[in-house]
């Protein structure tokens, strides 16, 4: 028991501890994620509002998403069928995090080390002549990232909607063929033709002025808001004529969308999720909020899903060793904690 609290130990202050010139990658920086970081550079107001019994304390109760539960008891079963009483528990949780990175390879997130696994394709930012004409490529890396409870706080056992008590990583788009290919990806979303339409594109403007207002519309789920036209097909390339923070937040968000397309990521708010996630194939924009943590952190704040960068990702690059990305995802819990 010892040896494995040296070698957690040890690893925490690898992670903590920025590596020394000589070991630093140019292509391939440290996020510093664990480290004094995680107090400084994250909006822990965005928690807001806890509810309790239907009850929001902490102010923030605009911050509550369409489609949360609004009632004030619950009851679950256990794993031996037994019913349970419990009241309702609901808040924001960091739930992962995401980071968009140029090298193949790259974990930032694992302090800068270059992952062992096939080198497919170096990204880019795609800016060149500043035009509608370039296009952004960058992989994707996605990690469990439950931190109220691996900080062992405010968050019941019950209420862990998918599973994930640790950091750990879960998808790498280095290993997913239809991430570098946007026509093979079509393929895999036979929805996506349904909506390629002016008519359906149009109505992205009214979930853009949503959006921007912190109310982006679930309903239309093909839609980024002021990000993008569509967020169809899921893929890594992108038109690069915003800046780095919409270029790189509008392919986290299709990773996150292709995760519960395929069934990989569940929906955690509602009446019926109260004892337990829901596998939910389309985007639930307004169950996710987002902040920046790399390379410069959002950290008095949160957008949702196609929130204007003007708000909160105006002057985030910084050329060379800032052209990369990170952000921590937040998803709203509705939950049910037993009395027993």
């Amino acid at each position: 028991m010892r040896s494995l609290f040296a070698a957690a130990a040890l690893a925490l202050a690898l992670f903590a501890s920025p590596l020394s010139p000589a070991q630093a990658d140019p292509a391939c920086p440290n996020s510093q994620l664990f480290s004094g970081k995680l107090l400084t550079d994250i909006c822990w107001y965005c928690i807001f509002p806890v509810k309790v019994a239907g009850i929001p304390l902490g102010g923030g109760n605009g911050r509550v998403p369409e489609g949360a539960t609004s009632k004030s008891a619950c009851l679950c079963s256990d794993r031996l069928g037994m019913p349970k009483p419990g009241l309702t528990i609901a808040m924001w949780q960091p739930a992962r995090v995401v980071e968009l990175v140029r090298k193949p390879g790259c974990s930032m997130a694992l302090g800068g080390i270059t992952l062992p696994i096939a080198r497919r394709m170096q990204g880019t930012t795609g800016v060149s002549e500043d035009d509608m004409g370039d296009s952004a490529f960058y992989h994707y890396h996605t990690y469990a990232f439950p931190l109220l409870i691996m900080l062992d706080l405010f968050v019941d056992n019950n209420c862990v909607a998918d599973g994930f008590f640790d950091f750990d990583l879960m998808m790498i788009s280095e290993l997913d063929p239809t991430w570098n290919n946007s026509e093979l990806a079509f393929f895999t979303q036979p929805e996506a033709a349904v909506v390629a339409n002016p008519i359906a594109q149009s109505a992205c403007v009214a979930d853009a002025v949503a959006a921007t207002a912190g109310r982006p519309i679930t309903k239309l789920f093909w839609c980024l808001g002021t990000w993008s036209t569509s967020i169809y097909p899921f893929s890594g390339w992108d038109e690069a004529f915003g800046g780095l923070a919409e270029n790189t937040n509008v392919l986290a968000a299709r990773s996150i969308a292709a995760a519960h397309r395929r069934g990989l990521s569940w929906r955690t708010m509602g009446d019926d999720a109260l004892c337990g996630g829901r596998i939910d194939p389309m985007f639930p924009k307004s169950q996710y909020r987002w902040s920046m943590f790399f390379p410069l952190p959002e950290a008095n704040g949160d957008h949702v899903t196609g929130e204007s960068d003007w708000k909160w990702g105006m002057g985030k690059q910084i050329p060379g060793v800032g052209e990369d990305s990170m952000f921590i995802l937040w998803r709203w819990v509705d939950c049910c904690s037993s009395f027993m």
